[in-house]
């Protein structure tokens, strides 16, 4: 038996050699490319030429290249065989089905693409941002399943709220599903009605309609020049440093900046919210002799005077950087009776300083750390001489 192609057969001829012209058919298949829902039922007949000399009964039936059994025939006359499907599962190809009628040598004498699927349910997610004011851009998700096994057409469909007439979105994302971009004709400050409407042989549906101002959903490029550094010897902090998004430079508006890092052995980010509109932060707090991943992103806030917050931009590429190893000696190492009555008072009150220190200070203040960094070298120096007369006593 020929192997049936993946392009589906939608009507195919065999001629009998002195019998017909080469524009007749000899068989037809009936429906031609029928649309059909999930778990519904089809009967299907193959009409073969009586010049053809062929009957009916010698007829069969295959479905994507595997026979069907005869008991799902039915022989109407002597030029006309059926065949019953019930309860039809979603197409397997996005091409359709090949539902085809051979001679009883396998030869193929015509074919039918049947399409099984679903109408489209109501689009979901619809969200859309503006980067750096240049584009407007929105995706949504499919509702329900999201599959209907047929082909269905999304549109996204926009216009200006109190006088826009409707119009299509027309640059859809080749690599992102469901996105499309609107580049020409944008306007600031008016409000969009947006919605999107799918539509395929089974149906149609349409989303819900968002209002939206291009400059309420501003995103931009995420920082710049992302360097991270040792802060002298202290040996629990960072420095983090950055640019501004360049794209931003021309607009009136206020950055938010959030940091993010963790360790290199982990994949668990801990993030920093109190960033605010500095482009420098100190990271307190972080283990000794540990490499530290950082990233930064901004949130361009009040665009052109807007009272809404704008998106989040991606995460800065990653810049790694390690704190210092600490010159402590274990703690093991030194007499616990005397170390840790020597030390009890002191450890009390870093303990206090620390407490005041992040509650006030701690992560991007904008209180100079000068004097605490200072205090934090003399009180690490302080520590190591006490450690190492405590061990010379011992020893």
């Amino acid at each position: 038996m020929r192997r049936v192609l993946d392009l589906c057969v939608c009507l195919l001829t065999l001629l009998s050699p002195g019998a017909l012209s080469l524009s007749t058919h000899v068989a037809i298949i009936y429906p031609q490319d029928p649309v059909l829902r999930m778990g519904s039922n089809l009967t299907a007949s193959c009409w073969v030429h009586p010049d053809l000399g062929v009957h009916a009964s010698s007829l069969f039936w295959t479905l994507n290249g595997q026979q069907l059994p005869s008991s799902l025939y039915r022989v109407l006359s002597p030029t006309n065989l059926s065949v019953t499907l019930a309860g039809l599962n979603a197409s397997r190809q996005t091409s359709g089905d090949n539902l085809v009628c051979h001679n009883h040598k396998g030869h193929i004498l015509a074919g039918s693409c049947l399409y099984v699927g679903l109408p489209p349910e109501k689009p979901v997610n619809l969200s859309c941002w503006s980067r750096n004011t240049k584009d407007l851009t929105c995706s949504w998700a499919p509702g329900g399943r999201g599959e209907t096994n047929i082909s269905t057409q999304y549109k996204l469909k926009y216009k200006l709220r109190w006088y826009g007439t409707e119009k299509e979105c027309k640059d859809y994302s080749h690599t992102q599903p469901y996105s499309c971009s609107i580049t020409q004709d944008l306007h600031l400050f008016t409000p969009y009605e947006i919605w999107v409407e799918a539509s395929n042989q089974l149906g149609r549906a349409a989303s819900d309609v968002i209002i939206l101002d291009i400059l309420d959903v501003v995103t931009t490029d995420p920082p710049s020049s992302v360097t991270v550094s040792r802060v002298g010897q202290l040996e629990d902090q960072l420095s983090v440093r950055w640019v501004a998004p360049p794209a931003l430079k021309d607009f009136l508006f206020q950055a938010k900046y959030q940091i993010r890092y963790r360790l290199e052995d982990s994949q668990d980010w801990k993030v920093m919210d109190d960033v605010g509109n500095q482009t420098s932060c100190r990271l307190a707090g972080l283990r000794p002799g540990t490499v530290y991943f950082v990233q930064v992103r901004c949130n361009p806030v009040g665009i052109y005077g807007s009272r809404k917050a704008g998106i989040w931009s991606e995460w800065s590429h990653p810049t790694a950087a390690s704190t210092p190893h600490s010159e402590r000696l274990m703690s093991g190492s030194c007499d616990s009776k005397s170390s840790g009555d020597s030390n009890s008072t002191l450890r009390r009150e870093l303990k206090q300083f620390f407490g005041w220190v992040r509650k006030h200070a701690y992560g991007c203040s904008s209180m100079s750390m000068k004097l605490y960094d200072q205090w934090r070298v003399l009180m690490q120096k302080s520590q190591k001489t006490r450690n190492q007369v405590l061990q010379g006593d011992k020893s």
